[in-house]
């Protein structure tokens, strides 16, 4: 496979970097005019393209730091945010492109990340989770093509002696309509360079109708160069005299090391050094452990394998006696007891549900997981002259910097950390421990060292997602209706708060639809790190919410579809109350709308035989509204086969890259089912037992759905991001129609610890 190299200092080469304060200006509307005018006379853009800093290249058009325009007419644009394998660097150009009337085929798109000068005082602009990026950059940068247009345009209207009025661009040129008269970006770049940036007031956004980028099937910018395998992960990294390292680290977190034998490391063939590295009680920055560096990865990795090393487990607070099995007993027999928050408490709900005609009440429990992105952590380091280089995808470059200059207490200003492609993260990579550790590393050695983690590193020393407990009570008057709804969530932590963003919402529906209502949480502290997982919160407690609302339809005698209906009433819109008026509405017709399509989709209702069953479930978190359905076979012997998904979204309008949007919720898809299905972490005196993927699996293609349908309702709000509202509804989804194939109720997860087997009657 090629290699990307590249000097130690970087070149044009490398992913891109830029200074924030002028990445930030780049972005926002100041009063009275674009703030972009600073980037215009303080932008980084000479020093993306490679000039020297503070200067434009000559014949080039650099209104910002995320954009500028050669004297060839090629277009590059920065993303600004991680790109992680969920389309990023695509949807975002675009949004640019689209309104800078950009030939897509002309553009080019490079990776921004920080550098030593950046300050340390803004807040984190690189910043890549919970689905924000689509919501967060879409109108600014929108706002950025249009400005850069606009330039272009009056560029173009001077040389051609006509009104700007009558000129428009498209495909990489200006035209002037009357004459049919054009000129390309190229050629106007450095005129474009010396008009005066426009008053906000003046750029006039395209009508949706005039898209000719947005909302096409666009494929990934990378797509060609990942099919070709192009150097474009943290492991094609290839720096002068490189040597690769290894860090072993103790199987019970918290654990240090007691004796090892560095000499006889040091002695095995290939192996440049051995040492120590103590660490700290931080379990989410340097844990301690001991170091290979060698010429090769094979080498590090043969010295592994012989390593003898004894470790000393910390006398309190370390995980040696943990039991993850014995965790979520505690918790489960701790759900509802004294001690827990209450977050909601509407009416007197211990009464309604005392006086209700029918009472039902279910635990649910979900495991740990851990986040298993396909390409393992790894990172390259380089100490040198006082300053650290820092090679890594990371899902936010400024946490991480941070975190470095914390632990092993260097300053901010000599960090320079290099963004590159994720294979994969869905969380993992907010945590930065695995760049601390190459940092530690390399400051003890004298050449570039790129850490490379095994898929045991990975799956043993995560940030888990919290496993929980769900305890659920509802009562049904005669009709059917809900009239009492209790929740008590027990969740792990620290210092009595949910780790993993793991915590309920006080609003989290059914709350502002049933008048007597109480929810609680409960957080037991645990000595693991935790981490947060693709839609935090949302995943497990969609799962617990949406199968108890499954077991109370079936309770009330009605169709699940028509019992959820009624549940979500007519209303337009259900907003919060007293300290929940800050909270967003909750749009009914939305989900409604959603829920319908889905089901009619799915063919919903329709006679089934013992044995296959459809479920749905619906969700809303992070902007976007999803109704899912899943179709099961279950055979008399318990094995399960997803026949076909359909999954309806509403997360706004436009749709900006629709290829992009369907990959994202496919893979949401399958990522959902994967955890449903067959994962979990175990842990057993305080050591996790899963080391791959034979013992934790990710679904195959023969356990794949079918068939996956998706769809999308364009609603006239704002779009938001697909990164998670697409993933929680899946597994409650997939665990209503496995009750319907076979009677069994699945409280329990993975599905695999169920037995699911059925006799035909």
């Amino acid at each position: 496979m090629p290699h990307k190299t590249i000097d130690s200092a970087g070149d044009a080469t490398q992913p891109i970097r830029w200074r924030r304060r002028g990445m930030l200006a780049a972005l926002t509307l100041g009063a009275g005019g674009f703030a972009v005018a600073w980037a215009v006379r303080r932008s980084p853009s000479a020093e993306l393209a490679g000039g020297p800093a503070g200067s434009v290249p000559s014949g080039a058009f650099a209104p910002s730091a995320l954009l500028r325009i050669a004297a060839d007419g090629r277009v590059t644009i920065v993303c600004r945010r991680a790109e992680l394998g969920q389309g990023v660097s695509t949807a975002l150009p675009m949004l640019i492109a689209e309104e800078l009337g950009a030939d897509w085929s002309l553009v080019n798109v490079e990776l921004g990340g920080i550098d030593a000068s950046a300050a340390q005082d803004q807040p984190d602009d690189t910043y890549t989770a919970d689905s924000r990026s689509i919501a967060a950059d879409f109108n600014n940068l929108r706002r950025l093509g249009a400005a850069a247009r606009a330039m272009l345009v009056a560029a173009a209207a001077q040389r051609l002696g006509v009104p700007p009025a009558e000129c428009d661009a498209h495909s990489g040129r200006v035209w002037h309509a009357g004459s049919s008269r054009w000129l390309p970006f190229g050629e106007l770049a450095a005129e474009a360079a010396r008009m005066p940036l426009p008053r906000a007031a003046d750029v006039r956004l395209k009508d949706p109708s005039a898209f000719r980028l947005i909302g096409q099937r666009v494929g990934q910018v990378d797509a060609a160069r990942i099919a070709a395998g192009a150097p474009l992960y943290g492991s094609d990294i290839r720096l002068p005299g490189m040597r690769y390292a290894v860090y072993a680290k103790a199987p019970v977190f918290g654990a240090a090391v007691k004796r090892v034998d560095l000499n006889a490391l040091k002695a095995m063939p290939g192996v440049r050094d051995a040492f120590v590295l103590p660490g700290g009680s931080n379990l989410r920055g340097l844990n301690p452990g001991v170091a290979i560096v060698a010429d090769s990865t094979w080498a590090a990795m043969q010295a592994r394998q012989h390593i003898d090393v004894q470790w000393q487990h910390a006398p309190a607070g370390s995980a040696a006696p943990l039991d993850s099995d014995e965790l979520l007993s505690r918790a489960e027999q701790a759900a509802g007891r004294d001690g827990a928050i209450v977050l909601r408490d509407d009416g007197n709900a211990a009464a309604a549900f005392a006086q209700a005609a029918q009472r039902l009440q279910a635990v649910y429990v979900h495991p740990f997981i851990a986040h298993a992105a396909l390409e393992p952590l790894g990172c390259t380091a380089h100490w040198h002259g006082g300053q650290l280089q820092l090679w890594a995808a990371s899902q936010s470059p400024a946490q991480a910097r941070q975190l470095v200059s914390e632990t092993l207490g260097l300053a901010p200003q000599k960090i320079t950390l290099h963004p590159l492609r994720a294979g994969g993260s869905f969380g993992r990579r907010l945590g930065g421990d695995f760049i601390v550790e190459a940092a530690a590393i390399a400051m003890r050695s004298d050449t570039p060292v790129q850490l490379v983690w095994r898929r045991e590193d990975d799956l043993r020393h995560d940030h888990y997602r919290p496993g929980g407990v769900h305890r659920l009570q509802a009562g049904l008057n005669a009709s059917g209706r809900v009239t009492a709804w209790l929740l008590d969530q027990v969740s792990f932590g620290s210092g009595g708060k949910a780790g993993g963003g793991a915590a309920i919402a006080p609003n989290e529906f059914p709350a502002r639809w049933i008048p007597d209502c109480r929810i609680s949480l409960a957080v037991q502290d645990v000595a693991l790190p935790l981490g947060l997982w693709r839609a935090p919160g949302s995943h497990a407690t969609a799962w617990a919410v949406q199968s108890f609302i499954d077991e109370l339809a079936h309770a009330a005698g009605q169709d699940p579809l028509a019992f959820r209906l009624a549940l979500l009433g007519s209303e337009a819109e259900v907003r919060g109350g007293g300290l929940l008026s800050r909270a967003p509405p909750y749009r009914v017709d939305r989900m409604r709308a959603v829920l319908q399509a889905a089901a009619q989709a799915a063919g919903w209702g329709r006679p089934l035989p013992r044995g296959q069953g459809q479920g749905m479930a619906f969700h809303h978190c992070h902007g976007g509204y999803v109704a899912q359905v899943v179709d099961v076979a279950v055979s008399p012997q318990g094995v399960v086969a997803i026949e076909r998904v359909v999954c309806v979204c509403d997360v706004g309008s436009p749709i900006v890259n629709r290829l992009g949007a369907e990959a994202q919720v496919q893979g949401a898809i399958v990522d959902g089912l994967s955890a449903a299905l067959g994962q979990e972490i175990v842990i057993r005196g305080g050591r996790v037992q899963q080391a791959n993927f034979g013992d934790y699996p990710l679904l195959r293609i023969d356990q794949a759905p079918r068939r996956i349908d998706v769809r999308f309702i364009e609603s006239a709000s704002p779009p938001t991001g697909l990164g998670e509202p697409a993933l929680p509804p899946v597994a409650p989804a997939l665990c209503n129609a496995i009750f319907r194939a076979t009677g069994h109720r699945i409280r329990r997860l993975p599905v695999s610890r169920n037995d699911l087997g059925w006799r035909s009657t």
